[in-house]
């Protein structure tokens, strides 16, 4: 299995993703394909498949954040049960995270990651893909260390038609598994930066980030 950056529209590959992504995920989740020109050529955007006997048969979205230490997983795909796909997407991301981190001169500190709550959401088949499945993924995430951040979170529509998401948590993998919290000051600077892309935010989101800043730090629990 090859893991290759997409960093051009114009890839083959990326057309290949990008039905992949209509498949797994709802569409309110899936940015138009036009609108992928800009993120593939931003340097600081890390989009990768895991390709199998030149099919991609699954993707990841990331970034890291230098000035922050802390990376952020857009998406993990899993197109297709029995390859290993998970497994090889997770260890080649953060050994190419670790990788940044170094040149960076630090040592990663964690990882950011949205995931559905399948106890509130359950109604997305996510392309009928058993490993995709919000329960099996909260399981891997747990498994990974991922611990999910203790506050309501709701986020902007890749519509950007000011709609609010929910039903999601927003998590975080501590490098260090001691680390039981998070300064309110890393999660709303985050957030803020990461949604900036989005200019139609819906009102709730203001409100979530408002209550935040009211706070000093978040609790990390496990799932």
């Amino acid at each position: 299995m090859e893991f290759s950056r997409i960093v051009n529209i114009k890839d083959p590959l990326f057309s290949q993703m990008h039905q992949l992504m209509q498949d797994v995920f709802p569409p309110e989740e899936v940015l138009e394909f036009d609108l992928w020109k800009e993120p593939l050529e931003d340097p600081g955007i890390r989009v990768f498949v895991a390709v199998h006997e030149g099919k991609v048969v699954g993707a990841t979205e990331y970034r890291y954040y230098e000035d922050f230490n802390v990376a952020m997983t857009d998406f993990t795909i899993i197109g297709q049960a029995g390859l290993g796909v998970g497994p090889f997407l997770a260890k080649k991301r953060l050994e190419d995270l670790h990788a940044l981190a170094t040149a960076n001169g630090k040592k990663l500190s964690g990882m950011f990651a949205e995931i559905y709550d399948p106890y509130r959401v359950d109604h997305y088949e996510f392309g009928g893909v058993k490993p995709m499945d919000p329960y099996v993924r909260r399981e891997v995430l747990a498994h990974l260390g991922y611990k999910r951040l203790n506050f309501s979170y709701v986020h902007p529509s890749w519509n950007n038609d000011g709609e609010a998401i929910t039903g999601l948590d927003l998590c975080f993998l501590p490098m260090d598994g001691d680390i039981y919290e998070l300064p309110t000051d890393l999660i709303v600077k985050f957030l803020k930066r990461y949604y900036t892309v989005l200019p139609n935010k819906p009102e709730s989101w203001f409100t979530m980030i408002e209550n935040l800043e009211a706070k000093e730090k978040v609790e990390l629990l496990y799932f």
